[in-house]
């Protein structure tokens, strides 16, 4: 597997949005293989007829500078795909792409980004009704699927569980390169992404920030604590910090579930990161699992990772929620699809008894209830 292309899940799907005169937004964390998806997408595209630019090289600001009609229609004569990485960099990219599918008939473009900050802003509007968005993850499960076997993907479950599952990873066998390449994942491109914004040049409290919800995934996280620990960051600072890490795909939050039923907590939220591997070089600590006393933690982050990776390639449209009450009774993740409530508990340890609670079980009698350890998860995520 390790020299082979892995399919992404995204493939069909993809290649169905790609439309004349439609623009498709590729979004996704940095290293997640957007580009060599792209790339290996273009190998069956006749190659005199695309154009793949780059939208951090300058020459490409400077070729689309000038926003003109026969400008656009100089360069893409005789080209049927426009692919531009990491589009967001283009000043004006919005109304570039605007001028550019409105003028030029069966033009497809295909755009990515690594921050939904920068491309809702810039793409938002000028391209309501022309364009179609699709998320890029890490590695899921269900795409390691399709080159395992059983046996090759339990033996796999633990180094997941520390390393995660960035693509790059998979070219990489020993343990502390593993490691070096994580932590430089963070400080060259994850942060490089957060630290860009006008205003944002604290780099260490952003990764403090990111340490305290490390070790409070599966836990409601209070922002004014959290204000409080970093010391000398608002509460408004704090929010804006945990907005921008969701919109770069480094965390994204989990609200409470309620059908307003008085015990119920619904104010608070639990954040956990898209990938384990992220989680663990920002606490730097790659110890294997059996060394490990936050394994509850690894588990539920990992499991609820690959649920929502799983879900949105499948296009389902689901809304995840945890559920807790005043006096403590609570369950893991609540998924609402349509009507249809399904209370989910992870539990590392097959052999630990689990009982519904019983507001849960009195109010929502109809809701289904599943178990997830580590001897039925496949089931779960795949």
């Amino acid at each position: 597997m390790t020299s082979t292309f892995i399919n992404r899940a995204i493939s069909d799907f993809f290649n169905k949005k790609v439309k004349p005169n439609k623009v498709l937004i590729l979004l996704g964390a940095r290293r997640v293989g957007k580009t060599s998806f792209l790339k290996n997408y273009l190998k069956d595209v006749k190659q005199n007829s695309y154009l793949l630019l780059n939208g951090e090289d300058q020459s490409t600001i400077d070729l689309l500078s000038e926003r003109s009609i026969n400008n656009y229609k100089r360069i893409f004569n005789n080209i049927s795909l426009l692919v531009i990485d990491e589009a967001q960099k283009i000043p004006d990219i919005g109304v570039k792409l605007k001028l550019i599918v409105d003028e030029i008939q069966n033009l497809k473009v295909i755009v990515t980004g690594s921050s939904i900050f920068d491309l809702s802003n810039k793409l938002g509007e000028p391209l309501v009704g022309r364009a179609n968005t699709i998320y890029l993850y890490p590695l899921a499960q269900m795409e390691f699927s399709k080159y395992e076997n059983y046996k090759q993907t339990t033996e796999k479950l633990n180094e997941r569980l520390i390393f995660g599952a960035y693509p790059e990873l998979e070219q990489i066998s020993d343990w502390n390169e593993k490691a070096t390449y994580l932590e430089g994942i963070v400080s060259a491109y994850l942060l490089k992404d957060i630290l860009a914004f006008e205003g944002i040049k604290k780099a260490d409290k952003i990764i403090d920030l990111l340490r305290l919800i490390a070790f409070q995934i599966g836990k409601e996280v209070s922002i004014d604590e959290l204000a409080k620990s970093l010391k000398g960051i608002s509460r408004n600072t704090v929010e804006g910090y945990l907005d921008l890490l969701s919109k770069v795909f480094i965390i994204y939050k989990v609200n409470g579930f309620s059908k307003n039923l008085r015990k119920e907590i619904t104010k608070s939220s639990r954040w956990y990161f898209y990938d384990n591997g992220i989680r663990n070089a920002i606490i730097r600590n790659f110890n294997e699992p059996k060394f490990r006393d936050d394994i509850g933690l690894l588990w539920e982050n990992y499991i609820m990772s690959e649920r929502i990776k799983h879900n949105s390639y499948l296009n389902k449209r689901i809304n995840y929620y945890f559920w807790r009450t005043y006096d403590k009774q609570e369950i893991d993740l609540i998924e609402e699809e349509a009507q249809k409530l399904t209370a989910v508990e992870f539990k590392w340890n097959p052999n630990k008894k689990v009982r519904v609670p019983k507001a849960w079980k009195n109010n929502y009698p109809t809701a289904a209830f599943v178990i997830i350890n580590n001897t039925n998860y496949l089931d779960f995520i795949t």
